[in-house]
Order: structure tokens, then C-alpha cells, then sequence
């Protein structure tokens, strides 16, 4: 399906080269002072422009059609949505029978039997991310004073990633990356163990995010090389604080106060300008496709905002959950 969450719910909608895109989020709490301007940011960084990232251009500017009052949210469900302008769906007409390898052309056509909307990747496209970048911002607010950042380590397997996308742009071809994000001023006590533990309900987030291939809590697969000597996380205070943090934050699926740090893979972007060989699906030759259109030679560029709203929205309803759970009786609240 298409939504995420118990308490803080999300629904995502839209088409890549559809009339728009967004989210509903259900379950926010009321009196969360809120305005366009506070999406500008988080908006600008998920927005194309640098190098290396498509030359479509669209204002993505939120419309509230719901939930919002007076500058604050009312605890109904919130509508955000964001027009489509700088569209081209000519530019996609062939991957109706030749599909793009690497991408979903050929799963969503055998899935919904051809009636899938394939313009820009349609209901696949990154395109879509901008209304969970949106549900990010709203999840930041109510997480505060927990504090998520997330950053592009390397592209392409460099550290220099200026000159890793120039080279793929000149290559006509498209590289990954690494992205790493951090939460800080994250209590103890967050999540569950087995199948809400704080990595699996992050994981299922974030790997909803087109392109991510892989993710790593902590010392993550390092640790399969590590001693328990080693890998263990002294404690060092009564808070829970320890001298190292191979945890990554979470023991037992659940927060341990110190900082959530994760490690994810961005896979490079299917749609290239290199010829590459396919499959015609009518006509069952192989045959020799050259993609057009506009596309990122690095989407993991435009990536780490993604991450961070992903993140934020894992939190968010990880801290609801957990404020129902201690009952607002008991004076224990959570953040």
C-alpha cells in the first residue's frame, strides 16, 4: 500500500508527470504552528539546480487543503499538495514496450497489467518524494528538540563528489552514493523489540525512498569483522551514555540515548544516456535503447533531505506510540 504509520499515518500520492503530487498525514497533533515558510528549506534541498541533477524545474510550492487553521494545525488529517508543471511525457512514450534496465517500467506494467501511468517513472518517480519531504517537515516539529541531519559521504565510490558527477556527466552515465544521518537528543526508551524495533520501522521508511539499495545501524557490517570485546559500547553514565557508539543508538530494537547514527546506499540512476541493450516486450527482440529525456546523473545529491524526513516520520510515530504507552498520567510523556 501506499501509507506508513500507527499513530502519525502518512499517504502518499501522485505521478511523476501527473496534474500533481503529495501526502495526507493523519494523526498530527493539533496547535503545531505551521506556514508555508517553513517548508522552504527542506524544499530547496530536495529541488534540482546543482550539478548533476535534472534540469526540470518545478516551484513546489505546498497548497494545504486540509488540516491546517489560523497558522496551526486543527488534529485533522492534512492535505499537502504540490502542482506538476514542467512536465514532458512524450519523453516516456517508448518505455511502454521497450523498459528501462534498472528500473520499474517492467514491474509495474506486469503488476497493474499496463493501465500504470508510466510518464516519468509515474508512481515510481523521485518526483513523489517531495510530499514525504513535506510529512518530514511537520514529523521534525513534533519530534523537536531531537534533531535529525543527514549528509552525502561519497558519490561514486569518492570522496571528491564534485568531480565523481562531472566525470559521470561526461561519461553520459550516472553514479550512487553513500548517505549518512544522525539523531540526536533521542531519549531512552523509544521502540520495541521484533517487528517494531527502531530499525525495522526506520528501515521500512526509509527504504520506500526510490534508489536505496541497502542500510547499516551503527558499525553496521563492520561488525561482523568485530570481537564482542570490541563491539561492545561501555556504559559510562547512569543515563545510558557509553564510550563508543557500535550500536548506532538502539540495543533491543529500542533507543538507548545516545546518538542514531545510519549508513544507507543510493544506487545510480537507471535512466542513462549510454546506449544499453532490452528487451522489446511486443515484439520480443533484444534491441538497443537510448533514454532521453531529463534525468539525474547523481539522485543521491538531492538525497540526505529525503533521508531526514523519512527518519523524522519513523520518529514521530515512534514517539506518539511511546506517549501512549506511558500514560500522560504518570507525568512520563516522552520528548
Amino acid at each position: 500500500m501506499n501509507s506508513f504509520g500507527r499513530l502519525f499515518r502518512v499517504s502518499i500520492f501522485g505521478e511523476s508527470h501527473g496534474n500533481s503530487t503529495g501526502i495526507v498525514i493523519d494523526g498530527c497533533p493539533a496547535g503545531i504552528s505551521l506556514d508555508q515558510g517553513d517548508f522552504e528549506k527542506d524544499l530547496s534541498r530536495r529541488r534540482s539546480g546543482r550539478s548533476g541533477t535534472t534540469p526540470r524545474r518545478e516551484a513546489d510550492m505546498p497548497v494545504f487543503a486540509s488540516g491546517l487553521h489560523n497558522g496551526r494545525t486543527t488534529g485533522s488529517p492534512m492535505a499537502i499538495f504540490f502542482d506538476n508543471s514542467d512536465t514532458r511525457p512524450s519523453d516516456y512514450e517508448q518505455f511502454r514496450e521497450v523498459p528501462r534496465p534498472g528500473h520499474a517500467d517492467f514491474t509495474a506494467s506486469k503488476k497493474w497489467k499496463n493501465f500504470n501511468d508510466n510518464r516519468g517513472g509515474g508512481h515510481f518517480s523521485g518526483r513523489i518524494t517531495t510530499g514525504l519531504v513535506a510529512a518530514g517537515v511537520v514529523a521534525k516539529k513534533i519530534i523537536s528538540p531531537a534533531i535529525v541531519a543527514a549528509s552525502l559521504l561519497e558519490a561514486g565510490g569518492e570522496s571528491n563528489i564534485d568531480a565523481a558527477v562531472q566525470k559521470a556527466m561526461e561519461d553520459k552515465d550516472s553514479i550512487g552514493g553513500i548517505i549518512e544521518c544522525t539523531g540526536k537528543n533521542i531519549p531512552a526508551g523509544l521502540g520495541e523489540p521484533f517487528f517494531d524495533s527502531v530499525e525495522s520501522v526506520i528501515s521500512h521508511t526509509v527504504f520506500s525512498v526510490p534508489a536505496i539499495k541497502a542500510i547499516e545501524f551503527g558499525s553496521g557490517f563492520a561488525s561482523a569483522r568485530m570481537r564482542g570485546s570490541r563491539h561492545n559500547d561501555p556504559l559510562i553514565s547512569p543515563d545510558g551514555k557509553t564510550s563508543t557508539n557500535n550500536a548506532g543508538g538502539i540495543n533491543g530494537g529500542i533507543t538507548n540515548g545516545n546518538d542514531l547514527v545510519f549508513r544507507i546506499a543510493v544506487k545510480p540512476t537507471s535512466s542513462i544516456a549510454l546506449p544499453q541493450e532490452t528487451v522489446n516486450i511486443k515484439s520480443g527482440k533484444i534491441t538497443t535503447l537510448e533514454t532521453g529525456g531529463r534525468h539525474d546523473s547523481c539522485i543521491a545529491l538531492r538525497m540526505p533531505v529525503i533521508i531526514e524526513a523519512a527518519t523524522a516520520l519513523a520518529l514521530a510515530d515512534l514517539l506518539l506510540i511511546h506517549r501512549g504507552i506511558n500514560n500522560p498520567d504518570t507525568g512520563n510523556t516522552g520528548f
